[in-house]
């Protein structure tokens, strides 16, 4: 892999009904149903909005023979409108809804975490080789007759492995690591191979976008190493609603698709199915304007672990860098405008030419070097072009900008006798991540430990637009471990203002377990298993509990992942039947079957039981 220059990742085609993907074929959009898939018309009215809004397919969940059946009648309902959009079944826990399912539907998504193996207990397990490998054995007798079934009606699957559902056979013998989301994966695929069977699509999610970024990549290794190129469904399980479910994804996502690898994406919400698929066309339209770029000289540095990245060693310049955590930098050019939100306040604001009048002592001031006076708190920032004037410069913390093409042996030269200076890395490549990428390599490879802080920029005047095309491009950085801080500015006349830009920057450290600055909810989009109303509980949830900082919840409308994507979380609402509830404090559960109506509260109760919990 090219780690500098965007190309996707040569996937083989699998043949989906009628819109095939991976091999040449555009990144597709899906989305997924949250009505009872035993309700035809219900469903096939979502699926066409699904459809109308740009998904190129659309999965129902079938978690009994009921719903497996009914995907006939809800196909050809579709198809009478005049759709021909394939349909993929969701299936859990039982291999003979599988069967079934792929008689009426275009794909079977299986999950190997419970296909064959025992849902998941937690319990920690004792395995010879000879049991290890006898329970294997139990995969492919009952999952050899499945590929036929789908060989004769030309049906595809997808092998889709979540972090939250890893069965105990797996956990008691790779524990809970991208290690063994791999193996539960190509535990299926080599039986697909040694079957001769092609059409497969191949998905690893968790809510925790490093967990999920580092196991894809993993996984496209060892398929590698195997001989395999399956195509890549990517997504980030779990997301959650509003900005924070976008940045969320786009962070993930697109750490994947900028690499190349991807060949059909999800973006799971919260919300109603439709909201899904313009965010997902946003990400992938974005990604792919780096085709046929120009080509960046880039060289990966020898230390660097592309599937298993630590954060790059960097010395502590202030509070930046070294094991301190990423800062956010406000860009502040009209310093009229220093409103600032409490919850989300800048590191240091970037003042341009001119100092404010009034300066707060909590946050320090960046200011052109030619403009710098030597006020307390204050940091000068130099150009290329000023590298005499830094090297006597008496400030304690410097800042220098500088752009992949300026890293020139002057500017080396400099930074290896000041270390005191912090990067302040910008692009304007078609493909920034590349340049920005080889400006961090380029400090490895000499040896280099002074801070690195991302400038990006943009021009949008929607703010959701410019929190995704943020997220896209501070993916891989975040997740390569490069980012000391972000700096995000907006060139245009925008909707939105400096301290919402600064919000994102803060989401987005947070999106990449970076820095915690709020409530982080874990919350998934809903579907025909979820027996209350997902989107005014997490609503519920959200007033109740947004003030408390740092704490993870959970709002899960089942238990296919639930308590084990909850086991990141702190708490965890996870629907347990109709209009009941259960409550868990990380993967242990604490009350079943609690009335829907009594249960935010009975959440708040047990946060204050656990004394995490303090008044707004």
């Amino acid at each position: 892999m090219d780690l500098f220059n965007y190309s996707r990742r040569q996937a083989d085609e699998v043949n989906v009904g009628a819109t095939p993907m991976g091999g040449d074929n555009p990144i597709r959009l899906q989305s997924m149903t949250n009505k009872p898939t035993t309700d035809t018309e219900a469903c096939v009215e979502q699926a066409i909005r699904i459809i109308e809004a740009g998904g190129e397919y659309v999965r129902l969940t079938t978690q009994g023979m009921r719903e497996a059946e009914n995907l006939k009648n809800i196909n050809i309902g579709l198809r009478e409108k005049g759709y021909d959009t394939p349909l993929v079944a969701d299936v859990h826990f039982n291999p003979n809804v599988a069967d079934v399912a792929a008689l009426y539907a275009e794909k079977v998504r299986i999950n190997p975490g419970n296909y064959v193996d025992a849902a998941r207990t937690f319990k920690s397990l004792e395995y010879s080789d000879e049991e290890y490998a006898a329970e294997v054995q139990k995969i492919r007798d009952r999952f050899v007759p499945f590929l036929n079934i789908c060989k004769e009606n030309h049906t595809a699957i997808r092998i889709g492995v979540n972090h939250g559902s890893l069965s105990d056979r797996i956990m008691s013998r790779y524990g809970d690591t991208p290690q063994g989301m791999v193996e539960s994966c190509m535990e299926f695929l080599r039986i697909c191979v040694s079957e001769h069977f092609t059409d497969v699509v191949i998905s690893i999610k968790a809510s925790n976008t490093t967990v999920m970024v580092k196991t894809v990549r993993l996984l496209v290794q060892q398929m590698e190493a195997e001989g395999m190129a399956f195509p890549l469904h990517l997504g980030v399980t779990e997301a959650g609603d509003g900005e924070d479910g976008r940045i969320k994804s786009a962070l993930g996502i697109g750490a994947l698709l900028a690499d190349g690898l991807g060949d059909t994406i999800r973006v799971s919400l919260s919300e109603e199915p439709e909201n899904e698929i313009p965010v997902a066309r946003k990400i992938v339209d974005y990604v792919i304007r780096r085709e046929n770029h120009p080509y960046i000289p880039g060289k990966a540095a020898p230390e660097f672990n592309y599937v298993d990245s630590a954060r790059r060693k960097t010395v502590a310049v202030k509070n930046i860098g070294g094991n301190n955590l990423p800062i956010v930098i406000s860009a502040r050019l009209d310093s009229d405008d220093m409103a600032v939100n409490e919850s989300f306040k800048p590191d240091y604001i970037y003042c341009g030419q001119k100092l404010p009048e009034v300066m707060r002592a909590d946050i320090g001031y960046m200011v052109d070097a030619t403009a710098w006076n030597g006020t307390e708190n204050t940091y000068p920032a130099f150009t290329g072009q000023q590298l005499i004037e830094l090297h006597y410069s008496p400030a304690p913390l410097k800042f220098l900008f500088t752009s992949y093409m300026g890293m020139n042996d002057e500017v080396i030269a400099c930074l290896k006798r000041h270390p005191e200076v912090v990067i302040i890395a910008q692009s304007n490549h078609p493909n920034r991540l590349g340049e920005l990428r080889g400006i961090a390599h380029q400090l490895m490879a000499e040896g280099l430990m002074n801070p690195l802080v991302f400038f990006q920029h943009y021009q949008e005047t929607a703010l959701e637009d410019f929190q995704i095309k943020a997220a896209v491009d501070m993916g891989a950085l975040v997740l390569d471990g490069l980012c000391d801080g972000i700096l995000l500015y907006d060139l245009c006349e925008s909707e939105f203002t400096s301290a919402q830009s600064d919000e994102t920057a803060f989401a987005i450290l947070q999106a990449g377990r970076l820095r915690t600055s709020k409530t982080e909810y874990i919350s998934c989009p809903g579907c025909g298993r979820t027996l209350y109303d997902l989107q005014a509980t997490i609503a519920r949830v959200k007033a109740a509990t947004s003030h408390l900082k740092g704490l993870k919840i959970a709002v899960m409308g089942c238990i296919v992942n639930g308590p084990g994507e909850m086991a990141d979380a702190d708490y965890g609402y996870v629907g347990a039947g109709r209009g009941k509830i259960s409550l868990y404090k990380k993967k242990e559960c604490i009350e079943k079957n609690i009335p829907e109506e009594k249960a935010v509260e009975k959440l708040v109760e047990l946060i204050k039981a656990n004394g995490d919990y303090h008044e707004k």
